[in-house]
C-alpha cells in the first residue's frame, strides 16, 4: 500500500497531523541563561519532565512520558559509553543529539509501518560562562536546532519562535538576581501555555489559518499572564532545575525544591491566613 513514493509522503504527512494533535494540550519547557548557571522550568501532573543526564547536561522533554523514558534512557547509555571509553569532556550535548538521540527519532517517524516517538526534547548544556551554554531541541520527526541564551518546547514550531521572542523583548536586566530570570522564565511559559489555547479554541480550517491565529497574539497582558500561571499551578506541580555553574564536584545538576520554588516565584502562592 505504501510502496509507492507519493504512498509515503502521503503517510509522513498524516503522521505529522496526529503528532501535532499530540502536542496541542501539552506542557512546553523553558530554559534559561543566567549569570550563576541554567534555569530549567515547567509545569507537569506528577511525572517528571525535566532530568539530569551527564555532569553539565540536562534534558527537558514534551510528550508522551513512556517515550520520553525510552529515549531518556538511551541518551543516558550512550552518555556513560562515551565518558567511560573517551573522556567526560567527550560528552557533550552536540554529538548525543547527532550521533544518538536525531537519527533514531528520526528513523522512527519515516518507518510507517511502526509507531513515531510522541516526544519533543531539549538538552542543554553548562558552559564555563552564559555565552558558553549551548541548547540544543529536537522535534519529533528528528530535526534538531543549535541555539545559545534559551531554548523552548511548544506545541508548534510558531509557538516556539513567540515564546523565544518574548523571553528577548524581557530579557532581565540583571542576570544574576535568580528571582527576575526564574519570574522571566515563567512568564515565558505562560505565554506558550496560552498561545496553545488560543490556537485550540481558534479551531481554523487548515494549518495557513493556525498559523495565523497564533501569530494575532504575541504579547499578553500581565493579568492574563498571572492568571494562567495560577490556574496551571491549582492543577499541575511547578517542576524547576538549575544547572549550578560554580556547583561542587563534577554533577552540576540540582532539581530545586518546593520551598525554593515558592521562594523565587512568591506571587504565584496564595498567602497563608493568619
Amino acid at each position: 500500500m505504501y510502496d509507492e513514493p507519493y504512498r509515503w509522503v502521503e503517510a509522513v504527512t498524516n503522521r505529522r497531523q496526529y503528532l501535532d494533535d499530540q502536542f496541542s494540550k501539552g506542557s512546553p519547557v523553558v530554559a534559561t541563561s543566567y549569570a550563576e548557571g541554567i534555569l530549567f522550568l515547567t509545569f507537569s501532573h506528577g511525572t517528571p519532565k525535566l532530568y539530569e543526564i551527564y555532569d553539565r547536561i540536562g534534558l527537558g522533554g514534551m510528550g508522551h512520558p513512556a517515550d520520553l523514558e525510552k529515549l531518556r534512557f538511551s541518551i543516558l547509555d550512550m552518555a556513560h559509553v562515551e565518558g567511560f571509553q573517551r573522556s567526560p569532556s567527550d560528552v557533550t550535548g552536540s554529538r548525543l543529539v547527532k550521533y544518538g538521540l536525531a537519527p533514531a527519532i528520526k528513523q522512527a517517524f519515516e518507518e510507517i509501518f511502526k509507531a513515531p516517538y510522541i516526544c519533543k526534547i531539549l538538552l542543554a548544556e553548562l558552559g564555563t560562562t552564559p555565552h558558553e551554554d549551548r541548547y540544543i531541541t529536537i522535534n519529533y520527526d528528528g530535526t534538531f536546532e543549535e541555539g545559545t541564551d534559551c531554548a523552548v518546547l511548544g506545541s508548534t514550531q510558531e509557538i516556539e519562535k513567540k515564546m523565544v521572542e518574548y523571553y528577548k523583548a524581557h530579557r532581565p536586566s540583571s542576570p544574576s538576581d535568580f528571582q527576575t530570570v526564574a519570574e522571566t522564565a515563567a512568564r515565558m511559559w505562560a505565554t506558550g501555555a496560552l498561545l496553545q489555547r488560543q490556537t485550540e479554541s481558534s479551531e481554523p480550517d487548515d494549518n495557513e489559518q493556525a498559523d495565523s491565529a497564533t501569530s494575532k497574539t504575541a504579547e499578553f497582558s500581565e493579568d492574563a499572564i498571572q492568571d494562567c500561571l495560577r490556574e496551571t499551578l491549582a492543577e499541575k506541580t511547578l517542576e524547576c532545575a538549575i544547572l549550578e555553574r560554580e556547583a561542587p564536584g563534577s554533577s552540576k545538576y540540582r532539581t530545586l525544591s518546593a520551598e525554593e520554588t515558592h521562594a523565587c516565584l512568591p506571587h504565584l502562592y496564595p498567602t497563608p491566613k493568619q
